[in-house]
């Protein structure tokens, strides 16, 4: 549990500063630079963290890897034809509620409390996800659009959670490798430059960074608990992004975004009383 909330929030801030970084630089500039940052990241501590190799979990690593780079390119082409305060829960809640699904499928048993933390924790990404763009209009397109980019995401999760255990981080270096390949190619194929903006190498690095911490606790929580408990909490990060836009950019948040915040943390609490 507590692998899995320091995740959310490590998490949060790396999205936290991706989002400072596209403001400077391409999309797809911002993703390749960050994803090799945490490549390098992993590479170092490949030797300093138990686990020996395995062709299995690098297997894994690598489908997860492409999972999660089809679910980032999917969740932007979703943003570019819908509505942010639609795309985002959608598209969160979903990259929630499937590892839970395939957690309860393959033998897990929560206890009552945990499953009510469960309901609240995904209820309570919703409330943080809205914001004040957009008319609350969507097509069916961008719905179904926002609805596979989770299934990407959600797709990530349950992939790394197959790897071997004592393979340590292989599946992640697995997975990096994948992603930094498949996104750097897209953005051959679309003639964009991975070059960055200015001012912008440092955020991208540290979200790179970042998003490299949080994957090491991520998959160091499901190795040690339960997938369908270790998923939703991990998906608060959202709390964190908008905590840290409150205290940094001094942007304001709204009743609905601070009531989400506060569901978050009763959630963390029911939880962690089930454990």
């Amino acid at each position: 549990m507590l692998l899995a909330t320091a995740c959310a929030i490590v998490m949060g801030a790396g999205d936290f500063f991706g989002g400072l970084a596209t403001k400077r630089s391409q999309v797809l500039s911002v993703v390749v630079v960050s994803q090799i940052a945490g490549l390098a990241l992993v590479s170092c501590l490949l030797p300093l963290l138990p686990g020996a190799f395995d062709a299995r979990a690098l297997t894994w690593g690598v489908a997860a890897g492409l999972s999660g780079a089809a679910g980032l390119v999917l969740f932007y082409r979703a943003l570019a034809t819908g509505v942010m305060s639609v795309v985002a829960p959608t598209t969160a809640v979903t990259s929630a509620a499937l590892p839970v699904v395939f957690g309860l499928a393959t033998g897990d048993r929560p206890g009552p409390w945990a499953l009510a933390g469960v309901a609240l924790a995904l209820g309570s990404v919703l409330l943080v996800s809205q914001d004040r763009s957009g008319s609350g209009q969507v097509s069916a397109s961008s719905m179904l659009i926002s609805l596979a980019a989770g299934a990407g995401f959600g797709g990530f999760f349950i992939l790394l959670s197959m790897a071997p255990h004592e393979a340590g981080l292989w599946p992640l270096m697995g997975a990096r490798l994948s992603s930094v390949s498949t996104v750097a190619l897209l953005a051959v194929v679309t003639r964009r430059t991975l070059r960055p903006g200015p001012r912008s190498l440092h955020a991208i690095v540290a979200a790179g960074v970042l998003d490299m911490v949080a994957n090491v606790l991520y998959l160091l929580a499901q190795q040690d608990g339960l997938l369908s408990l270790v998923a939703v909490l991990v998906s608060l990060y959202p709390a964190s992004t908008l905590l840290l836009a409150r205290h940094v950019l001094g942007e304001r948040l709204r009743g609905v975004q601070v009531a989400g915040v506060g569901c978050a943390l009763v959630a963390v609490a029911l939880i962690a009383v089930a454990q």
